[in-house]
Protein backbone atom coordinates (compact mmCIF):
# COMPACT_ATOMS: atom_id res chain seq x y z
CA UNK A 1 0.00 0.00 0.00
CA UNK A 2 1.29 3.51 -0.86
CA UNK A 3 1.24 5.72 2.10
CA UNK A 4 3.18 8.73 0.99
CA UNK A 5 0.49 10.59 1.10
CA UNK A 6 -0.33 9.99 4.81
CA UNK A 7 2.87 11.24 6.37
CA UNK A 8 3.54 14.09 3.47
CA UNK A 9 5.16 16.90 6.10
CA UNK A 10 2.81 20.19 6.68
CA UNK A 11 3.79 23.16 4.44
CA UNK A 12 3.74 26.99 5.84
CA UNK A 13 0.35 28.43 5.29
CA UNK A 14 -1.11 32.09 4.97
CA UNK A 15 -2.86 32.13 8.55
CA UNK A 16 -5.76 33.38 6.61
CA UNK A 17 -8.54 31.25 5.33
CA UNK A 18 -8.97 33.67 2.30
CA UNK A 19 -5.71 35.17 1.91
CA UNK A 20 -7.46 37.70 -0.71
CA UNK A 21 -9.81 38.73 1.85
CA UNK A 22 -6.85 39.96 4.17
CA UNK A 23 -5.41 42.15 1.42
CA UNK A 24 -8.80 42.95 0.50
CA UNK A 25 -9.32 44.48 4.29
CA UNK A 26 -5.46 46.12 4.27
CA UNK A 27 -6.18 47.74 1.52
CA UNK A 28 -9.83 49.54 3.06
CA UNK A 29 -7.77 50.09 6.26
CA UNK A 30 -5.00 52.16 4.11
CA UNK A 31 -7.74 54.42 2.34
CA UNK A 32 -9.77 54.51 5.88
CA UNK A 33 -6.17 56.22 7.11
CA UNK A 34 -5.87 58.02 3.93
CA UNK A 35 -9.09 59.71 4.03
CA UNK A 36 -9.15 60.59 7.51
CA UNK A 37 -5.40 62.24 7.18
CA UNK A 38 -6.77 64.00 4.16
CA UNK A 39 -10.37 65.26 6.04
CA UNK A 40 -8.12 66.18 8.75
CA UNK A 41 -5.61 68.69 6.78
CA UNK A 42 -9.03 69.60 5.05
CA UNK A 43 -10.61 70.84 8.48
CA UNK A 44 -7.07 72.53 9.40
CA UNK A 45 -6.83 74.65 6.05
CA UNK A 46 -10.42 75.26 6.60
CA UNK A 47 -9.58 76.74 9.81
CA UNK A 48 -6.64 78.32 9.07
CA UNK A 49 -8.47 80.06 5.91
CA UNK A 50 -11.55 81.62 7.67
CA UNK A 51 -11.70 81.08 12.16
CA UNK A 52 -7.87 81.38 12.97
CA UNK A 53 -4.57 82.13 12.04
CA UNK A 54 -1.22 82.08 13.07
CA UNK A 55 1.17 85.59 13.00
CA UNK A 56 4.71 85.78 13.95
CA UNK A 57 5.33 89.03 15.43
CA UNK A 58 8.50 90.21 13.28
CA UNK A 59 9.33 94.18 14.90
CA UNK A 60 8.95 95.90 18.47
CA UNK A 61 6.58 98.52 17.44
CA UNK A 62 4.04 96.94 19.45
CA UNK A 63 6.18 96.07 22.61
CA UNK A 64 5.71 95.19 25.69
CA UNK A 65 2.40 94.47 24.10
CA UNK A 66 3.75 92.16 21.60
CA UNK A 67 7.42 91.13 21.45
CA UNK A 68 9.72 90.36 18.41
CA UNK A 69 9.44 86.63 17.98
CA UNK A 70 5.58 86.08 19.44
CA UNK A 71 3.78 83.54 17.88
CA UNK A 72 -0.25 85.65 18.16
CA UNK A 73 -3.14 83.70 17.17
CA UNK A 74 -5.49 85.98 14.98
CA UNK A 75 -9.37 85.69 15.07
CA UNK A 76 -10.33 85.60 11.75
CA UNK A 77 -13.95 85.84 12.95
CA UNK A 78 -13.89 88.37 14.93
CA UNK A 79 -15.56 91.41 12.55
CA UNK A 80 -17.76 89.04 10.56
CA UNK A 81 -21.90 89.33 10.82
CA UNK A 82 -21.77 92.93 11.22
CA UNK A 83 -19.20 93.17 13.96
CA UNK A 84 -16.24 96.18 13.57
CA UNK A 85 -12.80 96.67 15.06
CA UNK A 86 -12.97 98.65 18.31
CA UNK A 87 -10.80 101.23 20.02
CA UNK A 88 -8.53 99.43 21.75
CA UNK A 89 -8.27 96.49 19.81
CA UNK A 90 -5.11 94.64 18.44
CA UNK A 91 -5.27 93.70 14.58
CA UNK A 92 -3.60 91.97 11.82
CA UNK A 93 -4.44 94.28 8.31
CA UNK A 94 -3.08 94.14 4.94
CA UNK A 95 -0.94 97.41 4.27
CA UNK A 96 -1.94 97.14 0.41
CA UNK A 97 -3.62 100.75 -0.59
CA UNK A 98 -2.63 102.48 2.92
CA UNK A 99 0.36 101.74 4.33
CA UNK A 100 1.38 100.64 0.84
CA UNK A 101 0.11 102.39 -1.73
CA UNK A 102 2.32 101.52 -4.48
CA UNK A 103 2.34 97.28 -4.10
CA UNK A 104 -0.63 95.79 -5.39
CA UNK A 105 -0.35 92.31 -2.85
CA UNK A 106 0.64 94.67 -0.01
CA UNK A 107 2.14 93.05 3.35
CA UNK A 108 0.55 92.34 6.81
CA UNK A 109 1.17 94.73 9.95
CA UNK A 110 -0.02 94.45 13.42
CA UNK A 111 -0.89 97.56 15.19
CA UNK A 112 -3.73 98.77 17.81
CA UNK A 113 -6.98 100.75 16.71
CA UNK A 114 -7.06 103.88 17.88
CA UNK A 115 -9.61 105.90 16.18
CA UNK A 116 -12.42 104.42 14.53
CA UNK A 117 -14.78 106.06 11.83
CA UNK A 118 -16.16 109.03 12.37
CA UNK A 119 -13.52 109.93 15.45
CA UNK A 120 -11.24 112.96 15.25
CA UNK A 121 -7.98 111.71 16.47
CA UNK A 122 -5.26 114.48 17.74
CA UNK A 123 -2.22 114.76 19.30
CA UNK A 124 -1.39 116.38 21.54
CA UNK A 125 -3.71 118.18 24.42
CA UNK A 126 -1.26 120.72 26.55
CA UNK A 127 -0.58 117.29 28.76
CA UNK A 128 0.70 115.73 25.56
CA UNK A 129 -2.11 112.95 25.14
CA UNK A 130 -3.88 111.90 21.86
CA UNK A 131 -7.50 112.63 22.40
CA UNK A 132 -10.39 111.02 20.48
CA UNK A 133 -13.48 113.29 19.83
CA UNK A 134 -12.51 115.95 22.55
CA UNK A 135 -11.32 113.42 25.60
CA UNK A 136 -8.05 112.09 26.01
CA UNK A 137 -7.15 108.84 25.52
CA UNK A 138 -6.25 105.93 28.72
CA UNK A 139 -2.93 104.57 26.71
CA UNK A 140 -2.23 102.14 29.72
CA UNK A 141 -0.69 99.88 26.96
CA UNK A 142 2.44 102.42 25.24
CA UNK A 143 5.66 100.96 25.85
CA UNK A 144 7.21 102.47 29.07
CA UNK A 145 9.12 106.02 28.26
CA UNK A 146 7.27 106.47 25.03
CA UNK A 147 5.52 110.02 24.49
CA UNK A 148 2.08 108.95 23.08
CA UNK A 149 3.65 110.80 19.79
CA UNK A 150 6.05 113.53 18.88
CA UNK A 151 4.29 113.70 15.67
CA UNK A 152 1.45 116.52 15.65
CA UNK A 153 -1.80 115.68 13.95
CA UNK A 154 -5.39 116.12 13.59
CA UNK A 155 -7.44 113.52 11.54
CA UNK A 156 -11.10 112.98 10.94
CA UNK A 157 -11.32 109.26 10.36
CA UNK A 158 -13.18 108.44 7.42
CA UNK A 159 -16.39 106.36 7.84
CA UNK A 160 -15.23 102.30 7.07
CA UNK A 161 -11.64 103.37 8.16
CA UNK A 162 -9.48 102.86 11.00
CA UNK A 163 -6.84 105.28 12.39
CA UNK A 164 -3.92 102.74 13.64
CA UNK A 165 -0.76 103.21 15.58
CA UNK A 166 2.05 101.22 17.39
CA UNK A 167 2.71 100.32 21.01
CA UNK A 168 6.07 101.26 20.88
CA UNK A 169 5.60 105.31 19.23
CA UNK A 170 9.09 105.51 19.21
CA UNK A 171 9.47 102.69 16.88
CA UNK A 172 6.27 102.32 15.24
CA UNK A 173 5.59 103.14 11.72
CA UNK A 174 2.19 103.90 11.88
CA UNK A 175 -1.06 105.95 10.55
CA UNK A 176 1.29 108.97 11.47
CA UNK A 177 3.72 108.50 8.78
CA UNK A 178 1.58 107.90 5.99
CA UNK A 179 -0.73 110.78 6.64
CA UNK A 180 -0.19 112.06 2.59
CA UNK A 181 -0.93 108.86 2.04
CA UNK A 182 -4.49 108.00 -0.17
CA UNK A 183 -6.64 107.86 3.16
CA UNK A 184 -4.39 110.45 5.04
CA UNK A 185 -2.74 107.49 6.96
CA UNK A 186 -5.96 105.55 7.94
CA UNK A 187 -6.73 101.78 7.13
CA UNK A 188 -10.04 100.20 5.00
CA UNK A 189 -12.03 97.93 7.38
CA UNK A 190 -12.28 95.26 4.77
CA UNK A 191 -8.46 95.09 4.95
CA UNK A 192 -8.64 94.02 8.56
CA UNK A 193 -7.36 90.47 8.48
CA UNK A 194 -8.72 89.95 12.23
CA UNK A 195 -7.94 90.74 15.87
CA UNK A 196 -5.27 89.31 17.50
CA UNK A 197 -6.79 87.70 20.90
CA UNK A 198 -3.82 85.42 22.16
CA UNK A 199 -0.40 85.30 22.53
CA UNK A 200 0.41 81.45 22.76
CA UNK A 201 4.25 81.06 22.10
CA UNK A 202 6.82 81.65 23.97
CA UNK A 203 4.85 79.67 26.51
CA UNK A 204 5.45 81.89 29.21
CA UNK A 205 3.85 84.66 27.59
CA UNK A 206 0.68 82.85 27.07
CA UNK A 207 -2.28 85.40 27.29
CA UNK A 208 -4.52 87.81 25.82
CA UNK A 209 -3.37 91.21 24.45
CA UNK A 210 -6.09 92.93 26.30
CA UNK A 211 -4.41 91.89 29.71
CA UNK A 212 -0.52 92.98 28.88
CA UNK A 213 -0.39 96.96 29.36
CA UNK A 214 3.46 97.12 29.20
Amino acid sequence: MDTDGRHTPPTERDRSPHPDRGRGRRSRSVRRTALAVAGTIGVLLLVHMFVAQPFRIPSDSMANTLEVGDRVLVNKLAYRFGNLPARGDVVVFDGAGSFDPVRSDGSDYVKRVVGVGGDRVTCCDERGRIEVNGEPADEAYLHPGDRPSAVPFDIEVPEGRLWVMGDHRSRSSDSRDHLGSPGGGTVPVDRVVGRVDWIVWPAGRWSSPRDRHG
